[in-house]
């Protein structure tokens, strides 16, 4: 088969030996995935524990070939949980825990062989792009929003940073939420679009304040989110684009009472909550742009731009 190999050259787009399905598993031809910025950070070396060569891709979509323990399986068409093994507690990963793609194969290749526990049907109103925007960003959205953040409907939300695939697959899961969503942005042209979707520019709700923030951004951000928080309000942190933060306001966070709160990807039970939350509401993920995979390495180049609005994908057959 096919893949996309980054070694230490760089990224290679090469032939590599078609992988072994065993007891427990399927194997799946992939039509699309997607990419995330955690591809990103490895391939810069930005990332823990980096083994090389590696093929990259947490997200993928594609047909079962091959079900040895659960031959009905075969010829679904399934999006892939990219979470393995989080453990027996809900509330946080256990130390076994990885995510797809580096150091176990991901799905910028032709075939990829994963638990058959981690294999959902996809659903039927996407495309197999729109199905490959899905599975990454949904889970790290959901949990972050309606689990951890525990969203309710009429409630005012900020999403920071949107344009970014997470947080443009909360802005859709906020809407059909019912809740009223603000955002930030550093791109007006991003604002400008989220507003066409629903949502308001951070302005409309200096007012009223917000009931729940949702960040990745972190770093010297932070104090001016806790000033826009309602007294009890939430801040759920997903993620720390700008790092640490310098100087920490306590102050105005056990007076007004806040609660901040951690999340990072979800557990099966996540998952399968948000594919059946997209199911009913009808969601449809944002593709900002589609490359084939001998053109993936054209792909990172745009996620490192920071320029997309929603999900970079990889045709993959």
């Amino acid at each position: 088969m096919n893949a996309l190999v980054l070694s230490e050259s760089g990224l290679h787009y090469r032939e590599l030996p078609t992988p072994v399905c065993g007891e427990g598993q399927v194997r799946i031809k992939l039509h699309a995935a997607a990419l995330n910025h955690r591809d990103q950070y490895i391939r810069e070396g930005k990332y823990a524990k980096i083994v090389l060569p590696a093929v990259l891709g947490s997200d993928g979509v594609g047909t079962v070939i091959e079900a040895p323990s659960h031959p009905s399986l075969v010829g679904t068409r399934v999006v892939i949980d990219p979470s393995f093994g989080w453990g027996d507690n809900p509330k946080a990963q256990g130390p076994a825990f990885s995510i797809l793609g580096m150091p176990t194969q991901g799905t910028l290749a032709e075939q990829i062989v994963v638990p058959a526990e981690n294999v959902y049907p996809a659903p039927e109103h996407l495309t197999d792009e729109q199905a490959a925007a899905l599975p990454l960003v949904g889970v790290t959205g959901y949990r972050a929003l309606m689990r951890q953040g525990a969203l309710q409907s009429g409630e005012t939300v900020l999403i920071t940073g949107i344009g970014g695939g997470v947080a443009t697959m909360m802005l859709m899961f906020a809407l059909a939420a019912g809740a009223r969503v603000v955002v930030t942005s550093r791109s007006d042209e991003k604002i400008t679009k989220a507003v066409e979707m629903g949502a308001g520019p951070l302005d409309s709700a200096r007012g009223d304040g917000v009931d729940l923030v949702v960040d990745s951004i972190g770093g010297d951000t932070v104090n001016s989110l806790t000033n826009i928080l309602r007294p009890g309000g939430r801040i759920v942190f997903y993620g720390t684009t700008l790092g640490n933060v310098p100087e920490l306001n306590l102050h105005r966070i056990y007076w007004k009472q806040l609660q901040l709160i951690g999340s990072t990807m979800g557990t099966a039970q996540d998952f399968a909550d948000m594919v059946k939350f997209v199911n009913e509401k009808k969601i449809v993920p944002i593709v900002d742009s589609t490359f084939a995979l001998a053109d993936a390495e054209a792909a990172f180049d745009r996620l490192h731009a920071s320029t997309q609005f929603g999900k970079i994908v990889v045709r993959c057959s």
